[in-house]
Formats: C-alpha cells, sequence, structure tokens
C-alpha cells in the first residue's frame, strides 16, 4: 500500500523546504489544503501514476485517494502543487488507465510493417483495490497488416470492467512505405527572357538627373 504523512496547510504560511502545497477533496470529502513531503511525493507518484491508490494520512484519520492532477513549473518541471482525489468507500471508480504494449508482432518482425498504436489508454471501471497500475496488450496477434486489436480483445485483471467501446481499435501494423525519390526538375532555358531592359531604363534615369 502506498501512503503519504501530511500536515493541515494553515492561511498566510509560505512554501516550506521539501514540502508541496496540497489538496484533497471528493463527493464525501471537504477540500483540505495539507502539505506533502517532496522527496516522498515523488517516489510515490512514480510507482502510483493517476491510476494507483494513494492513501493520505492526515491527523489521525486514513484517505484512499487518487492523484488527480499535478502542477508543474514550465521551465525546470519541480512540482508546485498537487490535487488527491479521495474515493467513496465500497464504490466503483470510472478511470484511465495506461496501455503497455508487449509481445512481438510477426508483421513488425518479418514483414517489415510499422506498429501503430492508436490508444495509449483505455477507460475501466473497478474497485479502488482492483484498479491496475497498467494495462498489458499482447502485440503478438498482429501477424499481418489486415490484423487488429480492439478494446474488446485486451485481457482485463479480475475485478476489471471495460468502459471503453469494445471496438475501439488500440493497435495495427501499417505497411512501411518506400519514399518516392522526385527526380530534379530540368529549367528550359529557352522559356527564360534575358533582357538588359531594366539596366538601360536605370542608365536613362541616372542620365536625367
Amino acid at each position: 500500500m502506498l501512503k503519504l504523512i501530511t500536515e493541515k496547510r494553515e492561511g498566510g504560511k509560505t512554501v516550506e523546504d521539501a514540502k508541496i502545497p496540497a489538496v484533497f477533496y471528493g463527493p464525501k470529502a471537504e477540500s483540505t489544503p495539507i502539505w506533502v513531503n517532496e522527496i516522498e511525493l515523488l517516489k510515490v507518484w512514480k510507482e502510483a501514476g493517476e491510476s494507483t491508490v494513494v492513501t493520505l494520512s492526515y491527523e489521525g484519520v486514513e484517505h484512499d485517494t487518487l492523484i488527480h492532477e499535478i502542477d508543474r513549473e514550465p521551465v525546470k518541471g519541480k512540482v508546485r502543487h498537487v490535487d488527491f482525489y479521495v474515493l467513496e468507500k465500497g464504490k466503483k471508480v470510472e478511470i484511465a488507465i495506461p496501455l503497455e504494449f508487449i509481445g512481438v508482432s510477426e508483421a513488425v518482425k518479418t514483414l517489415g510493417g510499422n506498429l501503430v498504436k492508436v490508444l495509449y489508454e483505455i477507460e475501466i471501471e473497478a474497485m479502488p483495490k482492483d484498479l491496475p497500475h497498467e494495462i498489458e496488450v499482447d502485440i503478438s496477434s498482429l501477424v499481418d497488416f489486415d490484423s487488429q486489436i480492439h478494446a474488446g480483445d485486451i485481457k482485463l485483471p479480475a475485478g476489471v470492467t471495460l468502459k471503453t467501446d469494445a471496438d475501439e481499435v488500440v493497435a495495427l501494423v501499417s505497411e512501411a512505405k518506400e519514399e518516392e525519390e522526385n527526380a530534379p526538375t530540368e529549367i528550359d532555358m529557352s522559356a527564360i527572357e534575358v533582357t538588359d531592359k531594366k539596366g538601360k531604363k536605370d542608365d536613362e534615369d541616372g542620365d536625367s538627373e
């Protein structure tokens, strides 16, 4: 279980060293400003992402949450603020889970095709305890250029229900096309009129001054 110890964040207090301002809220939880330890947060975020339950400990009470949003500095990328969404106990969660493509496609390996990832995540529904960190997609079924993997083909963990349309294409292999080299266009020199009228006009204008 991933857990973060938090502290109450009171008004008028500036950002503390090694601590990041955050807030947790939910359907049954009042919006509460908190502090989280920066090092611990980054460690948990790396492991949890936005689809794994993180338990926040706040003033002796634990809240099961998901990392809903992380605000970063545009230049250095340092985390400036974090939103945690508190889950309702006993209720399923609908969330987008990232896909991890595994295996080897014969259409890519043997036929030289290009793997096209149409979807990078799918919507699922599950109890918080059953939420997977990611879902694997085996591309070994892509044996030719007519093969496709649809959302309904993905094997889901126990307790997880697919919410994305089952007919949605997840991945396929496209035939690699050789780039045609365009031959340089020959210039028809006979069509170009060479004249010295401009020079003469300039000379005449110069003499008239």
